[in-house]
């Protein structure tokens, strides 16, 4: 009896796994699933931890053990989909960029965005002019620490916040002035607000970059945005079209396809490669959705899509989210008081830090984050910190060559159920366990390395040398699709045989048939195949039928 208690005890904890999750405030929400829990079930307890109706925006992002990152499917078992061994580790991101933030119902819902677009800003993926730089990185300050005050505020405050991967002194006394003069009395709700409005306008608004080369073998960077399909190459866009004029997203392994027409009937197709099939089956799904996400009226206009063409196996997906216009309609139908969000002035603490430690963070800026909280106790998140020291040889904000490389693994990952280091120096920067934290390792892995100079950061295009495991794997898959071929075009043969037989057999009088009928081939199988085989069936469905009757 007792063995058998125990044997039922350690089955139930085999069914049980633990999985945290990244918040966007660099938060962690831990909690115990069941094995055969779906993605929905956790992403409901996330929203619920957070008091979020407006959910829809939002996605769980994980990197697999091969680096390639996903969004976690809300319809499908998490721990298949993970690849890995429990403790599962995931994040909570902005999966839809709302296309007006200030159409948003709720205020912890724009808080959320606005800290996803902080760190958009942060790690480079939110490109902008210097003048649009400083006004956003000074509503950032005003949303944190408040109304300037010269007895908080010593000469050069604004240095120990690191709104960018690389900001010049110049840069930070305009900072500081903004903060100063224009927008005394704003209340974090609207300099938060302001904040999301400015970074609306943007061309790079939105922007999750996939790295891809294009036919030419130039490297690319292709994302989805809620305004339609952007291609980026160096530091401009080259390639924009609107959710209305894209008509299909194709994948075939490592090519990605976009068709697209545009004015006056003019039919495009882009041509992109990705690094590998799973990246490009990554990038064809994140296109897929935000098609229908951004196209569609109502979600039963979904179609179940496929990568395939005809005859061809390939990759079948469907969304399963509401769309845009139905995420605002539902919007508009809360009614329930506002959520508190609990804003904690880490101001004084920061600055007290800063003068009690100076052998510590003498060299070191810290950014302070607000915590959402609905009841629980706040709980400090680690900032945002850059070495001065290294900091000369990160990129600018958008004078160099768009190279987003800290987003290209946005997730943490752990292998063989060892706990990651809460954080890294990656390009001068600590960062959080994020996407920021894997992407050196992750771009290096895919073939793609960050390159810096003096001032300047470009991207360099590396050809990794293949391993033997996936030249078989390749060689594998046109054996198979050969052989699909060999067994199609037969299967194709013989359906076309069978219906020249029926036609043949049949009572039409066609010049054609009759040619065939009088052919003495036609006629020894006629009579010594057709006839008996027909006599067979008949003899066997009387059978069947005076079975049946009796019965």
């Amino acid at each position: 009896m007792l063995s058998r208690l125990m044997s039922s005890s350690i089955r139930s904890l085999d069914r049980e796994c633990n999985c945290t999750v990244r918040l966007l405030d660099d938060s962690e929400y831990t909690c115990t699933i069941q094995r055969d829990a779906k993605g929905q079930y956790l992403f409901d307890l996330i929203c619920h931890h957070l008091n979020l109706l407006e959910k829809d925006y939002f996605g769980i992002r994980y990197v697999d053990p091969d680096k390639q990152r996903h969004w976690l499917e809300f319809t499908k078992s998490i721990a298949k989909q993970m690849k890995s061994q429990p403790p599962f580790t995931m994040c909570l991101r902005v999966k839809f960029y709302p296309p007006d933030p200030a159409a948003l119902k709720e205020e912890i819902t724009r808080y959320l965005v606005f800290l996803q677009v902080k760190r958009d800003l942060y790690h480079g993926r939110l490109l902008c002019k210097t003048s649009d730089a400083a006004l956003l990185a000074a509503y950032i300050l005003q949303a944190e620490i408040g109304d300037y005050d010269p007895g908080k505020h010593p000469e050069g405050y604004s240095s120990k916040f690191q709104f960018f991967p690389k900001h010049s002194e110049k840069l930070e006394r305009r900072i500081a002035e903004i903060h100063k003069t224009e927008l005394i009395g704003q209340t974090p709700e609207t300099s938060e607000l302001n904040f999301l409005q400015k970074a609306q306008m943007l061309e790079t608004y939105g922007v999750d970059p996939h790295p891809c080369k294009d036919v030419s073998g130039n490297p690319a960077f292709l994302a989805f945005t809620p305004f339609g399909f952007t291609v980026l190459q160096g530091n401009r866009r080259v390639h924009f079209l609107k959710w209305d004029e894209v008509t299909k997203l194709k994948f075939e392994a490592k090519t990605f396809h976009i068709y697209a027409n545009q004015k006056e009937d003019r039919k495009i197709i882009l041509t992109y490669f990705a690094p590998t099939p799973e990246a490009c089956k990554h990038l064809w799904k994140c296109g897929v959705e935000n098609q229908a996400f951004y196209k569609l009226e109502k979600s039963s206009q979904v179609r179940t899509v496929s990568s395939s063409n005809l005859f061809f196996k390939g990759s079948r997906f469907r969304y399963s989210g509401k769309v845009a216009k139905e995420v605002m309609e539902q919007s508009a139908k809360i009614k329930r008081d506002p959520p508190e969000i609990h804003r904690c002035d880490l101001n004084y603490l920061i600055f007290q830090l800063h003068q009690k430690q100076t052998q510590v963070l003498d060299s070191a800026h810290s950014t302070p984050v607000r915590s959402v909280s609905h009841g629980d106790s706040f709980m400090p998140s680690r900032g945002q910190m850059v070495d001065g020291s290294e900091a000369s040889t990160s990129a600018v904000i958008s004078d160099e060559v768009y190279s987003p490389s800290d987003s290209m693994l946005p997730t943490p990952v752990a292998e063989h159920g060892v706990e990651m280091p809460l954080a890294r120096h990656l390009n001068g920067s600590t960062c959080s366990i994020d996407e920021e934290k894997e992407s050196e390792a992750g771009a290096r892995k895919e073939g793609q390395v960050a390159e810096f100079g003096p001032g300047r950061r470009h991207l360099r295009m590396v050809r990794s040398r293949p391993s033997p495991s996936s030249d078989l794997e390749e060689l594998n898959k046109f054996i198979l699709s050969v052989l699909r071929l060999f067994l199609v075009t037969i299967g194709l043969l013989f359906a076309l045989l069978l219906l020249l037989i029926m036609l043949t057999e049949s009572d039409l009088d066609i010049a054609f048939l009759r040619d065939i009928r009088k052919t003495p081939e036609f006629q020894q199988f006629h009579f010594e195949y057709f006839c008996p085989l027909r006599r067979w069936f008949s003899c066997k469905l009387r059978w069947m039928g005076g079975f049946l009757i009796s019965k």
